[in-house]
């Protein structure tokens, strides 16, 4: 079966491994993603039910738009990709729009115009909460019209929620299996992204999900397969989880071209 994209541009996304995931990932009754992210996986799986999260608000409330008014937004998100909305000025306003409004659905239409137009597709907020990424000047932004119809479908079977991943976990059933995805520990100081949102996703919030994710299996029995980079510190945390090693395409290089491949982890307990 032909992978299904998502229909935002999304650092860290899964679609390249997704032939490895999928390999591995446990069959149950409902899939928990505690860092939806795009939601590549969830696209791509076929459950009965979903429990998807993130701490993102404007991602999630911009699924949960796309979920229940997916004709009325199609509609009114295409205005948002003319070659005078792919300016500078434009970007500019519309940014200061999003970060002022208050308006959920105005919150979604932008968000979609934003990540489609910003630099490298990338989603980053300042201290304040204010989406501050530059314009990308992009030659003629993609308008993922199909990938928002699959999006939607698929999506009636989905529950979005807006929390952080000790809140999500809390809602394990035993007919679950939690695919997590944090932000990846750096390879580097230079390479740190762990500021998605707002908040630090450091070396201490990684150690505090291994714990909680090992404390649920053993009292639970519940599968989990996490992905991350694969480096010594996150083999050491690890170390209980049967390990894979995979190689995975980059997808925050700002050309194509040049994303380098870059090993990761799967680490499954099951």
């Amino acid at each position: 079966m032909k992978k299904k994209r998502s229909f935002l541009k999304w650092a860290g996304g899964k679609y390249s491994s997704l032939d490895d995931i999928l390999k591995i990932l446990p069959k149950r009754k409902c899939l928990i993603e505690p860092f939806v992210g795009a939601g590549s996986v969830f696209l791509n799986t076929n459950y009965h039910s979903y429990i998807l999260a993130d701490i993102n608000s404007d991602l999630i409330n911009l699924f949960n738009i796309v979920k229940t008014r997916f004709l009325e937004f199609i509609n009114d998100a295409q205005v948002f990709f003319t070659p005078r909305t792919n300016k500078l000025d434009f970007y500019s306003i519309h940014r200061a729009i999003f970060n002022k409004s208050s308006n959920n659905y105005q919150k979604a239409l932008i968000f979609l115009y934003l990540n489609r137009h910003c630099y490298n597709g990338l989603c980053r907020y300042n201290l304040k909460g204010e989406f501050n990424v530059p314009f990308g000047s992009h030659k003629k932004p993609y308008f993922p019209q199909k990938e928002l119809y699959q999006f939607s479908e698929h999506a009636q079977k989905a529950v979005f929620i807006c929390s952080s991943y000790n809140i999500t976990l809390k809602k394990i059933s035993t007919d679950s299996v939690v695919y997590c995805d944090p932000p990846y520990l750096p390879l580097s100081k230079t390479s740190n992204f762990t500021r998605y949102y707002v908040n630090h996703f450091d070396f201490y919030e990684h150690k505090k999900l291994v714990h909680l994710i090992e404390s649920i299996f053993k009292k639970k029995s519940i599968p989990f397969l996490v992905s991350n980079q694969d480096i010594l510190l996150t083999r050491l945390l690890y170390q209980k989880a049967f390990l894979y090693f995979i190689r995975s395409k980059r997808s925050i290089s700002c050309v194509a071209h040049s994303r380098k491949k870059i090993n990761e982890l799967l680490a499954l307990y099951n």
